[in-house]
């Protein structure tokens, strides 16, 4: 089964790149795995508090993909899967891709601010040419109803 990589962020680009991965994979018989990356420099504490951080970090990971995953479900009638991975947010996507040979797409969200498209948007489109994968950029602004539309 050809799966949808989307990652799972605190940017509000997030939820539409979300939306499309659910939408394209419901359309197109695929799944979706959400990815979620945990930066090194959260637990440089000491030993215990940084297990009670990581700890931490991981319920708030869970409780944002459950309210992905619930709508995944009820609306697309997608079944996602969570994978949490810990580093550097690019090296961890690219990991992933090679490590999974379902993952056909990476779908990512583009910011739509002054500032740029976001961090990942720019790191990986200077690596596009040299991925196993296509990536899907999914700008921010785009309406529920357009994004249905293209899907």
């Amino acid at each position: 089964m050809r799966k949808f990589l989307v990652v799972l962020d605190n940017s509000s680009e997030c939820l539409n790149a979300m939306r499309f991965a659910a939408m394209r994979a419901a359309h197109t018989g695929g799944g979706v795995t959400i990815l979620a990356v945990i930066p090194p420099e959260e637990f440089n504490h000491w030993l215990g508090v940084g297990e009670v951080m990581r700890e931490e970090a991981r319920e708030r990971i869970h409780a944002h993909f459950e309210v992905f995953a619930k709508w995944m479900r009820d609306r697309q009638g997608v079944d996602p899967e969570l994978v949490i991975r810990e580093g550097e947010a690019v090296t961890e996507i690219l990991a992933q891709i090679k490590e999974d040979p379902e993952i056909g797409v990476l779908v990512l969200g583009a910011g739509t601010d002054k500032s740029g498209p976001g961090p990942l948007v720019t790191q990986l489109s200077k690596a596009s040419g040299t991925l196993p994968i296509p990536i899907t950029l999914v700008p921010g602004h785009l309406s529920k109803e357009r994004l249905e539309a293209i899907t």
